[in-house]
């Protein structure tokens, strides 16, 4: 996050617990602020755009379901910001209406802060990648796969004999992924590909 610190908000209804999660992220180098129902909720994202929201589900005003739900509806700008439910509700049904929801991750209580961080983590640094150019490129599973090896610094040969193709397939393969990426050549394309998360060289 740029070296600042990641702003996560904690929605919970129970103060207590709710201090108690705020204390353990803060020293574990975020900036935590706190809601106490799921209107306070809505609000506090809505006003400090927060990197990402944890949330229980049982609260009283509007549930943790039902903020999910309004934000989709009401303030769908938010709908890249990770949305975790952290609940004491383990069962499959609430877990899964959760997921259908659009939630990012569904994790119960009590809490490991250790698999919490890591989970908080994982979903900011995806977050941090650049946005959904990516997803309208469309590079097919061939040209990922050349210009991957590409990006590892394998020839059109090399490439391949990998792949089990002609070089001239291989070339072909990399120049329409280079167009579909408008860069000038196979390198900066390899660049552009890998800084937008469609290859991992």
């Amino acid at each position: 996050m740029s070296g600042l610190r990641a702003h996560i908000l904690c929605i919970d209804d129970d103060r207590e617990t709710a201090g108690l999660i705020a204390e353990e992220l803060f020293d574990r180098g975020f900036k935590v602020s706190l809601a106490y129902d799921g209107q306070q909720g809505f609000e506090a994202i809505v006003n400090q755009q927060p990197d990402l929201a944890l949330v229980d589900i049982t609260m009283p005003v509007l549930s943790g379901f039902g903020l999910l739900e309004r934000l989709a509806s009401e303030a769908p700008r938010f709908a890249g910001m990770p949305f975790l439910y952290l609940t004491a509700l383990s069962d499959r049904t609430n877990e899964l209406k959760g997921r259908m929801l659009g939630a990012d991750d569904y994790i119960t209580k009590p809490v490991d802060f250790d698999i919490l961080t890591a989970i908080i983590a994982a979903r900011l640094a995806r977050v941090a990648r650049p946005p959904a150019w990516p997803n309208t490129v469309g590079l097919t599973g061939r040209e990922s796969e050349s210009l991957t090896w590409a990006a590892r610094g394998k020839t059109s040969g090399e490439i391949a004999t990998i792949l089990g193709l002609t070089k001239r397939t291989v070339d072909f393969h990399i120049d329409n992924a280079r167009i579909k990426l408008n860069a000038s050549t196979r390198m900066q394309a390899a660049v552009k590909a890998a800084a937008g998360g469609l290859i991992e060289p």
